[in-house]
């Protein structure tokens, strides 16, 4: 069994955090699924030091998602201390994650995200004030760097390890590179070889068979999925299912249709019926891709006004397969 400092982790899978994304709603999606640990959408240290209403919103939690990971980012090691010590005061958090890897313009510009790998001794003062702020478990997420090279993320591993992180999540792709290109797992492996703590490998798992060579190639503790769970929130039991008993199912379309109607559910709890029929325009239509005929349907999604109406073209959809609704 994996374990973080204190935190004992019942599988080898993480969901990577992704802005706008991994919301509380689907979160508890994926949870439901059988990922192993979900994390947050990023959330900001100076917003939560300006006490933003939208900020802490972010931080809204269920238990039955637990544990879950909160992310946050930021450039100044006294906010993000002062953060650090606020999300385990809410009581929320199982795990404090810093952001490392993010390429986003608006965050570099701040000093924050992938920018910090280009200044070691602020990123040294974030972690060990952070580290002094939280008993709680403390985790990175970095990419290989400003280079191909690596050495950057291997001289930002060495320092957080040294500083009294707990676990490091690598995404071994440069930050000019974004989500372009290929991931370079050879930087997990060598993470994985000199570091003492657990290692977690993200970056071009798209299905179980990549999840598997990444285990092989690197022999790192855990997987992070991103992207790839927005169409298939199932690929996370999936590779469960793989570690533990060297194979898995693959889910009928009756099982994603359930799945498109939790969201809905979820979705409308949460934000409430018109904010989530909006976002959910876009994001049921993750799930259809790749499904016959499933053209006509994204594009019907991306109109639709009510919840309810979604609901009505999911059981449209499924019928000429000859699938019943439960």
């Amino acid at each position: 069994m994996m374990k973080i400092k204190n935190l004992k982790i019942h599988g080898k899978t993480f969901l990577a955090p992704l802005a706008g994304i991994t919301n509380l709603p689907f979160r508890r999606l994926v949870k439901e699924c059988g990922c192993a640990v979900v994390c947050s959408e990023m959330v900001s240290a100076k917003g939560i030091f300006y006490n933003s209403k939208n900020t802490v919103t972010l931080m809204t939690s269920r238990e039955d998602e637990r544990p879950l990971s909160v992310q946050l980012f930021g450039s100044e090691p006294q906010s993000m201390a002062q953060a650090a010590a606020f999300v385990e005061n809410m009581g929320v958090a199982d795990i404090i994650d810093i952001n490392f890897g993010c390429s986003v313009k608006k965050v570099v510009k701040q000093g924050a995200g992938v920018a910090l790998m280009k200044e070691p001794k602020t990123s040294e003062a974030i972690l060990r004030a952070v580290r002094k702020a939280t008993d709680l478990p403390l985790t990175i997420k970095i990419r290989s760097g400003w280079d191909r090279s690596g050495l950057q993320a291997f001289a930002l591993a060495n320092i957080a390890q040294d500083a009294g992180v707990d676990a490091i999540a690598i995404h071994p792709r440069t930050a000019a590179q974004g989500f372009k290109g290929h991931a370079n797992w050879d930087h997990i492996q060598q993470l994985k070889q000199t570091l003492s703590i657990p290692v977690i490998g993200n970056g071009d798992i798209n299905s179980v068979e990549d999840a598997a060579r990444m285990f092989s190639q690197t022999n790192c503790d855990a997987v992070m999925v991103g992207r790839a769970a927005m169409s298939n929130p199932y690929l996370l039991s999936q590779i469960e299912d793989y570690v533990n008993r060297g194979s898995y199912k693959t889910p009928e379309p009756r099982d994603i249709f359930r799945k498109m109607e939790r969201l809905i559910e979820l979705y409308v709890a949460y934000f409430g019926e018109t904010h989530a029929y909006r976002m959910l325009r876009g994001r049921l239509a993750w799930f259809v891709k790749g499904l016959p005929g499933c053209s006509a349907v994204r594009r019907d999604l991306a109109r639709i006004e009510t919840s309810g109406q979604a609901l009505e073209l999911i059981r449209a959809y499924e019928t000429p397969m000859g699938i019943n609704a439960d």
